[in-house]
Protein backbone atom coordinates (compact mmCIF):
# COMPACT_ATOMS: atom_id res chain seq x y z
CA UNK A 1 0.00 0.00 0.00
CA UNK A 2 1.25 3.38 -1.09
CA UNK A 3 0.04 6.67 -0.69
CA UNK A 4 0.04 8.51 -4.08
CA UNK A 5 -1.81 10.99 -6.00
CA UNK A 6 -1.75 14.38 -8.21
CA UNK A 7 -0.87 18.10 -7.88
CA UNK A 8 -3.53 19.91 -10.47
CA UNK A 9 -2.12 23.63 -10.74
CA UNK A 10 -1.80 26.49 -13.59
CA UNK A 11 1.51 26.71 -14.77
CA UNK A 12 2.64 30.06 -16.49
CA UNK A 13 4.24 29.70 -19.95
CA UNK A 14 7.78 30.40 -19.34
CA UNK A 15 8.04 31.42 -15.40
CA UNK A 16 10.10 28.36 -14.88
CA UNK A 17 11.28 29.47 -11.53
CA UNK A 18 8.02 30.92 -10.68
CA UNK A 19 6.49 27.32 -11.32
CA UNK A 20 8.99 25.49 -9.63
CA UNK A 21 8.46 27.14 -6.56
CA UNK A 22 5.10 26.83 -6.70
CA UNK A 23 5.38 22.99 -7.12
CA UNK A 24 8.60 23.10 -4.24
CA UNK A 25 6.08 24.74 -1.73
CA UNK A 26 2.73 22.72 -2.54
CA UNK A 27 3.89 19.28 -2.20
CA UNK A 28 6.71 19.99 0.22
CA UNK A 29 3.69 20.22 3.18
CA UNK A 30 2.60 16.85 2.43
CA UNK A 31 2.79 13.51 3.29
CA UNK A 32 3.07 11.41 0.36
CA UNK A 33 5.44 8.07 -1.49
CA UNK A 34 4.41 9.01 -5.12
CA UNK A 35 3.10 12.47 -6.75
CA UNK A 36 2.40 12.77 -10.27
CA UNK A 37 2.92 16.74 -11.69
CA UNK A 38 1.18 17.40 -15.33
CA UNK A 39 2.86 17.25 -18.61
CA UNK A 40 5.59 19.98 -18.87
CA UNK A 41 4.73 21.91 -15.71
CA UNK A 42 7.48 24.00 -16.07
CA UNK A 43 7.94 25.49 -19.37
CA UNK A 44 4.43 25.96 -19.94
CA UNK A 45 3.09 23.62 -23.48
CA UNK A 46 1.91 25.64 -26.31
CA UNK A 47 5.41 26.83 -28.24
CA UNK A 48 5.30 29.01 -31.44
CA UNK A 49 7.98 26.99 -32.60
CA UNK A 50 11.53 24.64 -31.91
CA UNK A 51 13.25 27.26 -31.80
CA UNK A 52 11.56 29.21 -28.25
CA UNK A 53 11.04 25.53 -27.10
CA UNK A 54 15.03 24.86 -27.39
CA UNK A 55 15.22 27.87 -24.49
CA UNK A 56 13.82 25.57 -22.43
CA UNK A 57 15.21 22.51 -23.03
CA UNK A 58 17.50 20.76 -20.48
CA UNK A 59 19.66 17.55 -19.73
CA UNK A 60 18.06 16.22 -16.85
CA UNK A 61 21.78 15.51 -15.40
CA UNK A 62 22.35 19.54 -15.46
CA UNK A 63 18.70 20.94 -14.85
CA UNK A 64 17.95 23.05 -11.65
CA UNK A 65 14.53 21.79 -12.08
CA UNK A 66 15.53 18.23 -11.48
CA UNK A 67 17.98 18.79 -8.22
CA UNK A 68 15.16 20.46 -6.74
CA UNK A 69 13.16 18.41 -7.14
CA UNK A 70 15.50 15.18 -6.07
CA UNK A 71 16.53 17.18 -3.10
CA UNK A 72 13.13 17.72 -2.33
CA UNK A 73 12.26 13.99 -2.92
CA UNK A 74 15.53 13.51 -0.22
CA UNK A 75 14.01 15.53 2.60
CA UNK A 76 10.52 14.20 2.66
CA UNK A 77 11.37 10.57 1.41
CA UNK A 78 9.42 11.05 -1.74
CA UNK A 79 9.22 10.03 -5.24
CA UNK A 80 7.71 12.27 -7.99
CA UNK A 81 6.63 12.04 -11.41
CA UNK A 82 7.01 15.07 -13.67
CA UNK A 83 6.85 16.02 -17.05
CA UNK A 84 10.29 18.26 -18.83
CA UNK A 85 11.72 19.45 -21.85
CA UNK A 86 14.35 16.86 -22.25
CA UNK A 87 17.25 18.25 -24.83
CA UNK A 88 19.03 14.98 -25.43
CA UNK A 89 22.36 15.85 -28.08
CA UNK A 90 20.63 17.38 -31.04
CA UNK A 91 16.89 16.23 -30.00
CA UNK A 92 14.05 17.74 -27.57
CA UNK A 93 11.88 15.46 -26.39
CA UNK A 94 8.27 15.96 -24.81
CA UNK A 95 9.67 13.80 -21.56
CA UNK A 96 7.62 12.36 -18.31
CA UNK A 97 10.92 11.72 -15.29
CA UNK A 98 10.40 9.37 -12.33
CA UNK A 99 12.49 10.83 -9.58
CA UNK A 100 13.73 10.00 -6.12
CA UNK A 101 15.79 10.99 -3.58
CA UNK A 102 19.02 9.21 -5.28
CA UNK A 103 17.95 11.52 -8.52
CA UNK A 104 16.56 10.39 -11.94
CA UNK A 105 14.62 6.21 -11.53
CA UNK A 106 13.26 6.26 -14.92
CA UNK A 107 12.96 8.74 -18.22
CA UNK A 108 9.87 7.98 -20.73
CA UNK A 109 10.16 10.40 -23.96
CA UNK A 110 6.22 10.77 -25.29
CA UNK A 111 5.97 8.20 -28.23
CA UNK A 112 2.62 9.80 -29.47
CA UNK A 113 2.94 13.39 -30.30
CA UNK A 114 -0.27 14.85 -29.92
CA UNK A 115 -1.20 17.75 -32.62
CA UNK A 116 1.04 21.08 -32.83
CA UNK A 117 3.83 18.90 -30.64
CA UNK A 118 4.71 17.39 -33.76
CA UNK A 119 5.88 20.85 -35.02
CA UNK A 120 8.73 20.92 -32.64
CA UNK A 121 9.46 17.86 -30.69
CA UNK A 122 11.01 14.89 -31.74
CA UNK A 123 9.03 11.63 -31.09
CA UNK A 124 9.97 9.14 -28.48
CA UNK A 125 12.54 6.46 -28.67
CA UNK A 126 12.92 4.81 -25.59
CA UNK A 127 11.20 1.43 -25.03
CA UNK A 128 8.18 1.34 -22.04
CA UNK A 129 8.90 0.07 -19.28
CA UNK A 130 8.06 -0.46 -15.31
CA UNK A 131 9.86 0.97 -12.13
CA UNK A 132 9.39 -0.72 -8.75
CA UNK A 133 8.76 1.74 -5.96
CA UNK A 134 8.20 0.85 -2.19
CA UNK A 135 6.40 -2.72 -3.90
CA UNK A 136 4.72 -1.64 -6.80
CA UNK A 137 5.02 -1.21 -10.34
CA UNK A 138 4.96 2.33 -11.83
CA UNK A 139 4.69 2.56 -15.48
CA UNK A 140 4.99 6.11 -17.27
CA UNK A 141 2.66 7.50 -20.22
CA UNK A 142 2.15 11.11 -20.96
CA UNK A 143 -1.53 12.75 -22.05
CA UNK A 144 -2.60 11.27 -25.55
CA UNK A 145 -0.73 8.48 -25.11
CA UNK A 146 -4.06 7.28 -23.06
CA UNK A 147 -5.62 7.58 -26.75
CA UNK A 148 -3.15 4.21 -28.33
CA UNK A 149 -4.32 1.21 -26.12
CA UNK A 150 -1.29 -0.60 -26.93
CA UNK A 151 0.77 1.98 -24.67
CA UNK A 152 -1.09 0.42 -21.58
CA UNK A 153 -1.61 -2.50 -22.81
CA UNK A 154 2.24 -3.26 -22.95
CA UNK A 155 2.77 -1.50 -19.77
CA UNK A 156 0.51 -4.00 -17.78
CA UNK A 157 2.13 -7.18 -19.93
CA UNK A 158 5.30 -6.11 -18.22
CA UNK A 159 3.30 -6.16 -14.58
CA UNK A 160 2.45 -2.54 -14.64
CA UNK A 161 0.34 -1.84 -10.82
CA UNK A 162 -0.12 1.86 -11.72
CA UNK A 163 -0.08 3.75 -14.87
CA UNK A 164 1.13 7.68 -14.30
CA UNK A 165 0.35 9.95 -16.43
CA UNK A 166 1.45 13.57 -16.74
CA UNK A 167 -1.38 15.70 -18.99
CA UNK A 168 -2.23 18.52 -21.00
CA UNK A 169 -5.54 17.69 -21.98
CA UNK A 170 -7.51 19.98 -23.85
CA UNK A 171 -10.09 17.49 -25.35
CA UNK A 172 -13.20 17.33 -23.81
CA UNK A 173 -13.68 13.29 -23.58
CA UNK A 174 -9.71 12.76 -22.47
CA UNK A 175 -11.08 11.75 -18.62
CA UNK A 176 -13.04 9.44 -19.89
CA UNK A 177 -11.00 7.13 -21.53
CA UNK A 178 -8.37 6.28 -19.05
CA UNK A 179 -10.72 4.53 -17.10
CA UNK A 180 -11.07 2.23 -19.65
CA UNK A 181 -7.50 1.55 -20.74
CA UNK A 182 -7.91 0.93 -16.39
CA UNK A 183 -10.40 -1.91 -16.88
CA UNK A 184 -8.88 -3.07 -19.97
CA UNK A 185 -5.22 -4.01 -18.17
CA UNK A 186 -6.63 -3.93 -14.38
CA UNK A 187 -4.17 -1.63 -13.45
CA UNK A 188 -4.61 2.04 -11.22
CA UNK A 189 -4.50 5.42 -13.06
CA UNK A 190 -3.50 8.86 -11.93
CA UNK A 191 -4.25 11.27 -14.41
CA UNK A 192 -2.44 15.06 -13.12
CA UNK A 193 -3.64 17.64 -15.76
CA UNK A 194 -3.43 21.47 -15.69
CA UNK A 195 -6.54 23.91 -16.19
CA UNK A 196 -5.71 27.43 -17.35
CA UNK A 197 -5.41 28.92 -20.78
CA UNK A 198 -2.18 29.92 -22.55
CA UNK A 199 -2.41 32.76 -24.40
CA UNK A 200 0.61 33.49 -27.06
CA UNK A 201 0.54 35.92 -30.06
CA UNK A 202 0.19 32.30 -32.62
CA UNK A 203 -3.41 31.49 -30.80
CA UNK A 204 -4.78 30.48 -27.45
CA UNK A 205 -5.41 26.40 -26.08
CA UNK A 206 -6.99 25.56 -23.32
CA UNK A 207 -6.78 22.58 -20.63
CA UNK A 208 -9.95 21.00 -18.81
CA UNK A 209 -8.34 20.15 -15.61
CA UNK A 210 -10.20 17.17 -14.05
CA UNK A 211 -7.42 15.09 -12.94
CA UNK A 212 -7.93 12.08 -11.60
CA UNK A 213 -7.42 8.87 -10.26
CA UNK A 214 -9.40 5.78 -11.89
CA UNK A 215 -9.47 1.57 -10.43
CA UNK A 216 -8.43 -1.63 -11.95
CA UNK A 217 -12.10 -1.88 -12.04
CA UNK A 218 -12.84 1.03 -14.22
CA UNK A 219 -14.02 3.40 -11.70
CA UNK A 220 -13.18 6.86 -10.96
CA UNK A 221 -12.23 6.93 -7.59
CA UNK A 222 -11.48 10.67 -6.96
CA UNK A 223 -11.99 13.27 -9.78
CA UNK A 224 -10.40 17.26 -9.17
CA UNK A 225 -12.46 19.96 -10.62
CA UNK A 226 -12.22 21.71 -14.29
CA UNK A 227 -10.50 24.88 -13.05
CA UNK A 228 -9.40 24.26 -9.46
CA UNK A 229 -5.71 24.06 -7.68
CA UNK A 230 -5.37 21.19 -5.91
CA UNK A 231 -3.03 18.36 -4.27
CA UNK A 232 -4.74 15.03 -3.59
CA UNK A 233 -3.70 12.03 -2.00
CA UNK A 234 -5.02 8.46 -1.68
CA UNK A 235 -3.66 5.01 -0.85
CA UNK A 236 -3.03 2.38 -3.52
CA UNK A 237 -3.32 -1.28 -2.88
CA UNK A 238 -1.37 -2.95 -5.80
CA UNK A 239 -2.84 -6.16 -4.88
CA UNK A 240 -5.66 -5.36 -6.54
CA UNK A 241 -4.19 -3.92 -9.88
CA UNK A 242 -2.33 -7.73 -9.68
CA UNK A 243 -5.91 -9.92 -9.72
CA UNK A 244 -6.50 -10.17 -13.22
CA UNK A 245 -9.59 -12.11 -13.10
CA UNK A 246 -13.15 -10.74 -14.24
CA UNK A 247 -15.46 -13.67 -13.48
CA UNK A 248 -13.64 -16.94 -11.96
CA UNK A 249 -12.97 -18.32 -15.62
CA UNK A 250 -12.14 -15.10 -17.16
CA UNK A 251 -8.97 -13.61 -16.47
CA UNK A 252 -8.01 -10.35 -18.71
CA UNK A 253 -4.41 -11.38 -19.81
CA UNK A 254 -4.58 -14.89 -19.81
CA UNK A 255 -7.25 -14.78 -21.81
CA UNK A 256 -5.28 -13.27 -24.84
CA UNK A 257 -4.96 -14.59 -28.01
CA UNK A 258 -2.18 -12.98 -29.60
CA UNK A 259 -1.95 -15.39 -33.03
CA UNK A 260 -5.26 -13.93 -33.96
CA UNK A 261 -3.60 -9.99 -33.78
CA UNK A 262 -1.37 -9.92 -36.55
CA UNK A 263 -2.69 -6.85 -37.95
CA UNK A 264 -0.95 -5.21 -34.66
CA UNK A 265 1.87 -5.71 -35.46
CA UNK A 266 1.69 -4.29 -39.41
CA UNK A 267 2.87 -0.92 -40.60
Amino acid sequence: MIKAGFFQFRPLFGEVQKNLNKVIKTIGNTDADLIVLPELPFSGYYFKDRDELSTFAEDPDDSNIVSSLVKLCREKDLFVVTGFVEKAKDKIFNSALLLGAGGVIQTYRKLHLFNTEKLYFDPGDLQLEVSDIRGINVGLMICFDYAIPEVARTLALKEADLFCNPSNLVLYYSQKVMPTRCFENSVFAITANRFGTEKRPHGNISFSGQSQIASPRGDVIYQAQSATEELYITEIDPSLARNKKVTERNDLLADRRPEFYQELFKK
